[in-house]
């Protein structure tokens, strides 16, 4: 090869193509010399190209740049720190180890990548991830731009990239299954849904190899490339294909109507603990980029999986900004769902911060000021924000609506006050005066814990397929599996969970706050048990295309209620129901709600600003109970949308039938959702 080379800019970050070069620009405070690798290919086992960067001539404070002319898009590269190995100190640079660019916007690697090799001492060369020159220019979007969809009308669809069409019944060519590709071609299917967003598992370039061996990284909350696309999802072999790939499904994705919501994981890395390997940010400057203990040869681990990210470190933070405007200005995504973003509110100590800086730039930064931004606000070390979570426009991941639907159609005793407050947006949670109730993100199962199905399939988890005797995932289920734990052949059995099922799914869909589903929950995707799936890459965890016609009528169920939330106005209020006016709360009786230890019912009428009339009724008790229905107009009746206990198709009804109109028997477990038809104007 034949270069020239210059001392180049010190910005912007990264490798950022410029005429007929690139420019290379990455940061160290504490190396003593830096080597810029240039490759031919992914698993050569030496550089084509070692370019020793002059701490003279190539660096500017901390960082150290060069320009080479004769390289362009797809050139393959990396770095080698030298400096101090002192852990004691907090230095753990490795001369030996071919480290990522932080700012990589792809990666590349071969079928003989080796975690294990960064982690062990000597040259991992031929076994390193390598970073990949992208010119984020040229890219035809088409008048393409993010959605912006209020939450108030919004309905987010929780997936994985890979397990949404890797199964053999996707119906997908081999190639394309388990890709970005792969979700584009599913779009129709989301879009029949109804669904206005998905919000995708992580896709930032992640290291597949960190689980328990033989098993692999599942879920992605190992990233170690947080600006480039997850090459594993690509259905194009080139180094530069995942980025335009994942251009590709955004694009085809707003086209549908469908926002896309980006799980990022800013708390901590996949080069883990002490003994964890040499990546990246470890050997470029390990204090910075990480929350050291006071003996700073150990990480502070509140994630949970053995360090954690130095988000208030100016560094850092800087980082997170960059990357979350690139994802937004050259990736167009519509926003993004902080894994424990708890973590970036401690300081560089790991003291909880009154006003954390990271999060107040997030929220008031113009290039995010579209975006949706939800937390997941709390921690693996205890630090639990959910409901005092900074900041004005923050969206949360409300956990506590999770428990108390579990908890209530279980049938547990003493819940009925807290089920009316989560249907009512968790204002107990939420008291912010401005604060609207979309803003609380309710569901019932996520990606962490049972899938609908299992949540009724089984009283206790069943992990041992991931290599940790069963010690893994969590505890708090308030699960039932109704009468037979796992498969059950008897048919009264399974009617009741599918009945439970539907009871979960109606009241996250009346209920006030923006609803999220759940990856299958719609076709009864089972995980067998497994509470903690994050290294079953299999069928264990793959949407199996099969239980889609299997499933038709609960199918049928969900797709009626996604398209009923969506259609009333009374759900897509940007304000709290006023107690009294817009919702009126009954029990068995009208106006006489029993909010006693015991109770197991609850019923609430509904009146939209709109005009619209509402009338539900929650019976989590194991008889049935008959309850009054408020009176209407002359010339109004109520009709049946909803009745749970019924067989499809006329558990949703549409349009609805006309019931009696004095009352209505709830059967035993079941949730009943009536509808006015015929109010005259000014009813509402």
């Amino acid at each position: 090869m034949s270069f020239d080379i210059s001392p180049g800019q010190c910005f912007p970050l990264g490798a950022t193509v410029r005429g007929d070069g690139v420019n290379f620009s990455v940061f160290s405070r504490n190396a003593t010399s830096v080597e810029l690798l240039l490759f031919d290919r992914a698993d050569d086992p030496r550089p084509a190209r070692i370019i020793p960067l002059d701490p003279l001539a190539n660096r500017t404070f901390y960082y150290w740049h060069a320009r080479v002319r004769g390289i362009g898009p797809g050139q393959l590269y990396g770095y080698r720190a030298h400096g101090p190995f002192a852990p004691e100190q907090g230095h753990r640079f490795d001369g030996a180890k071919v480290l990522l660019d932080p700012y990589a916007r792809a990666v590349m690697y071969g079928d003989n990548y080796s975690r294990e090799a960064a982690r062990r001492p000597g040259d991992n060369c031929p076994r390193a991830m390598k970073s990949a020159v992208v010119d984020l220019r040229g890219y035809d979007w088409g008048g393409d731009a993010p959605l912006r969809l209020p939450y108030a009308r919004s309905v987010i669809y929780e997936l994985h990239v890979g397990g949404f069409t890797r199964h053999p019944g996707s119906g997908l060519r081999p190639g394309r299954r388990g890709t970005f590709a792969g979700l584009t071609e599913k779009i129709p299917y989301l879009k029949d849904l109804g669904i206005t967003a998905v919000e995708l598992l992580p896709v930032q370039q992640f290291d597949e190899q960190e689980a328990p061996p033989p098993l692999t990284n599942y879920w992605g909350y190992q990233p170690i490339g947080l600006f480039a696309p997850h090459r594993g999802y690509s259905a194009r072999p080139g180094a530069l294909g995942p980025v335009d790939e994942f251009r590709d499904m955004v694009k085809a994705l707003h086209r549908a109507g469908i926002e896309v919501i980006l799980d990022v994981v800013f708390n901590h890395t996949a080069e883990g603990d002490e003994a964890g390997p040499t990546l990246c940010f470890r050997g470029l400057e390990n204090r910075a980029y990480y929350i050291l203990e006071s003996d700073r040869s150990r990480y502070a681990n509140y994630t949970g999986c053995g360090n954690s990210l130095n988000g208030n470190h100016s560094i850092v933070r800087r980082m997170i900004m960059d990357c979350l405007r690139h994802w937004v200005g050259a990736m167009h995504v519509d926003g993004f769902r902080f894994d424990l973003a708890s973590v970036l509110a401690r300081d560089e100590w790991g003291q909880p911060l009154r006003s954390p800086p990271i999060l107040w730039e997030i929220e008031s930064d113009p290039v995010l000021a579209g975006t949706k931004i939800i937390a997941e606000a709390w921690d693996a070390a205890g630090l639990y924000q959910m409901g005092n979570f900074v900041g004005h426009r923050w969206a949360e991941w409300n956990g506590q609506f999770r428990d108390t639907a579990r908890q209530f159609v279980r049938g547990d005793s003493g819940v009925a006050g807290q089920m009316a407050a989560r249907i009512t947006g968790s204002r107990d949670l939420f008291p912010q005066p401005d604060r609207e109730p979309n803003r609380s993100i309710n569901f019932v199962t996520c990606h962490d814990g049972f899938t609908l199905n299992d949540l009724v399939s089984h009283d206790r988890k069943h992990n041992e397929a991931n290599g940790q005797d069963n010690a893994d995932g969590t505890e708090a289920n308030f699960s039932w599996n109704c009468g037979a734990e796992g498969e059950a052949a008897d048919p009264a059995i399974e009617s009741l969970r599918l009945r439970q099922i539907k009871n979960l799914l109606t009241i996250l869909l009346v209920s006030e706050g923006t609803p999220m589903l759940l990856m299958g929950d719609e076709a009864r995707r089972t995980q067998r048990g497994n509470n903690n799936a994050f290294c079953q890459n299999n069928e264990t965890s793959w949407f199996d295309w099969g239980s889609v016609s299997e499933q038709a009528g609960l199918l049928r169920f969900v797709r009626g209620l996604v398209h009923f939330n969506r259609d009333q106005a009374v759900f897509n209020e940007e304000r709290f129901w006023a107690e009294g006016t817009d919702i009126v709360w009954h029990g068995v009786q009208l106006g006489r709600p029993d909010w006693s230890h015991e109770s197991h019912s609850l019923a609430f009428t509904l009146r939209g600003a709109a005009g619209e009339r509402l009338h539900v009724m929650l019976n989590a008790y194991w008889e049935p109970l008959t309850f009054e229905l408020p009176p209407l107009e002359r010339g109004a009746q109520w009709q049946r949308a909803v009745d749970t206990a019924l067989l499809s198709p006329a558990d949703f009804c549409d349009p609805p039938v006309p019931v009696d109109a004095k009352g209505y028997r709830a059967e035993a477990r079941s949730v009943v959702v009536l509808q006015a038809e015929g109010l005259g104007s000014g009813t509402g």
